[in-house]
C-alpha cells in the first residue's frame, strides 16, 4: 500500500496533497497534538522509562560493561535491526573520536542475548546511517569530509568506505529500493539532503551523488555534484542551486516517500519521490522538541526521538496525531538515539546516549529495548 500524506509546502503557506493512501482524509494542516494509539504514558519503571500501559522495558547494555562478551561502546547513536535465523540483531554506532565504529548484539527468538561484536572500528564520529535491502549498514562519520562505511551486520566481511557516496558531515542514510536510490543528510546549519544512485543497485562502490535543489511551490530538482569524494572543496557548495536545510538529522523511506528531519530548525520534512515535491510533515515546538533519528512502522507510524529536551520519542499517526511514546527520566543532557523495530515489530531499541550523567564522552550510555502490542 502506497504511503503519502498531506504535507505543507516548504516554506509556503499552501499546502498539496501527496497523492496515495498515507494520513488519507486528514486536513490539511500540520500534524496537531493528541491521544495516541496506546494511551498516556504511566509512571516511569526502574529503569526510568515511561511507557504506555501494557509496554515493558528493559535494559540490554551499558557503555563500559559487558555485553554478548564485549564492552558496549560508549555514546550509542544510530542503530538498526536485521533478521538473523530464528533470532535477529540489533546493531548500534558509536559516536566518538578516532574510535567511533560500531557494535552488533545478537538475540534469539526469545530475546536473550547471544552473543555481541564489532563490526566496525578506527573510525571517527559515527553517527547515525542506514540499513540497506540487502542486509548490511551504513555507518555514518559525523566529521569534515566524514565517509559512509558499509558493514556486514553478521560479523563475516570486513567494513569498507564507499567513498562515492560523498566526503562531507554525514549524518544518516536511507535507501529506496524503488527508485535505486539511497537518501543522505548532512549535519551542518547549511547542509544538504543528497541522493547518492549506485551504476549497480546493491553495490556501493561506484555511482552518481546528486544535490537537492529548490524549486517552487514544493517542487525540486537534483542536479549532479562534480567531485563527491573533494578533501579541499566541500561538498555543499559544488552546485550553487543546492537547497540547504538547518542540521539534518534523521532519514526514513517508506513507500514513495523519505522522512527526514533537521534539528536547527526543528522540523521534519517529506520528499515524494516519485512526483519530486518536498514539504513540511512537523513544524512546531511541542510536543515534539529538537528532532533527531527517526523510525517507521509498516503502518505508517513514525517514531522521532529528540535530543535533549524531555527526552522523549514521539509518535506521528497517519490521521497526523503526535503524541509521546515513551520518556526516560532522570537523563536532562543526554539524548535518545538509535530507534529501530525488531524485524518482527514487536520490539524497539533506542539508547541513552550520555546518560545520567551526561558527560560529552558518551561514558554512561545506556541502550533499552521496548516490547509491547505494537500496531504493525
Amino acid at each position: 500500500m502506497l504511503r503519502r500524506t498531506l504535507m505543507r509546502t516548504g516554506g509556503l503557506a499552501a499546502g498539496a496533497a501527496f497523492a496515495g493512501s498515507l494520513w488519507q482524509g486528514a486536513a490539511q494542516a500540520l500534524p496537531r497534538r493528541g491521544p495516541g494509539p496506546y494511551g498516556p504514558l504511566v509512571a516511569p519503571d526502574v529503569n526510568g522509562v515511561a511507557l504506555p500501559a501494557g509496554f515493558t522495558g528493559r535494559v540490554v547494555a551499558r557503555t563500559g560493561r559487558r555485553v554478548g562478551g564485549v564492552l558496549w561502546h560508549p555514546a550509542p547513536d544510530g542503530g538498526a535491526c536485521f533478521p538473523d535465523g530464528d533470532g535477529w540483531i540489533y546493531v548500534s554506532n558509536s559516536e566518538v573520536p578516532l574510535l567511533g565504529g560500531a557494535t552488533a548484539i545478537r538475540f534469539g527468538p526469545g530475546g536473550a542475548v547471544r552473543g555481541a561484536y564489532r563490526i566496525l572500528s578506527g573510525t571517527n564520529l559515527n553517527c547515525a546511517g542506514g540499513r540497506t535491502p540487502w542486509n548490511t549498514w551504513l555507518s555514518c562519520e559525523e566529521i569534515l569530509r566524514g565517509r559512509v562505511f558499509e558493514c556486514d551486520p553478521y560479523g563475516s566481511r570486513a567494513a569498507m568506505p564507499r567513498l562515492a557516496m560523498g566526503r562531507f558531515k554525514h549524518e544518516a542514510a536511507a535507501c529506496d529500493p524503488d527508485r535505486q536510490v539511497v537518501y543522505l543528510t548532512e549535519d551542518e546549519p547549511d547542509g544538504c539532503f543528497y541522493r547518492f544512485r549506485p551504476t549497480h543497485w546493491g553495490d556501493l562502490t561506484a555511482g552518481r551523488l546528486d544535490v537537492l535543489c529548490a524549486s517552487s511551490a514544493g517542487a525540486v530538482t537534483w542536479r549532479r555534484v562534480p567531485n563527491p569524494a573533494a578533501l579541499l572543496e566541500a561538498t555543499r557548495h559544488q552546485v550553487d542551486a543546492a537547497r540547504h536545510f538547518n542540521g539534518g538529522e534523521g532519514c526514513h523511506y517508506a513507500d514513495g516517500v523519505c522522512f527526514f528531519t533537521t534539528k536547527g530548525d526543528n522540523r521534519v520534512w517529506g520528499y515524494d519521490a516519485e512526483h519530486e515535491r518536498l514539504e513540511i510533515v512537523y513544524d512546531a515546538d511541542a510536543p515534539l522538541g529538537v528532532v533527531d533519528n527517526l523510525t517507521g512502522t509498516p503502518g505508517g507510524d513514525l517514531y522521532v526521538a529528540e535530543d535533549t529536551g524531555n527526552m522523549e520519542i514521539n509518535l506521528i499517526t497517519p490521521d497526523r496525531v503526535v503524541t509521546p511514546f515513551l520518556r526516560v527520566d532522570g537523563h536532562p543532557k543526554s539524548e535518545i538515539t538509535g530507534p529501530a523495530f525488531s524485524p518482527d515489530g514487536r520490539r524497539l531499541y533506542f539508547s541513552s546516549q550520555r546518560g545520567v550523567r551526561g558527560d560529552t564522552a558518551g561514558t554512561d550510555g545506556v541502550t533499552y529495548e521496548v516490547t509491547g502490542p505494537f500496531r504493525r
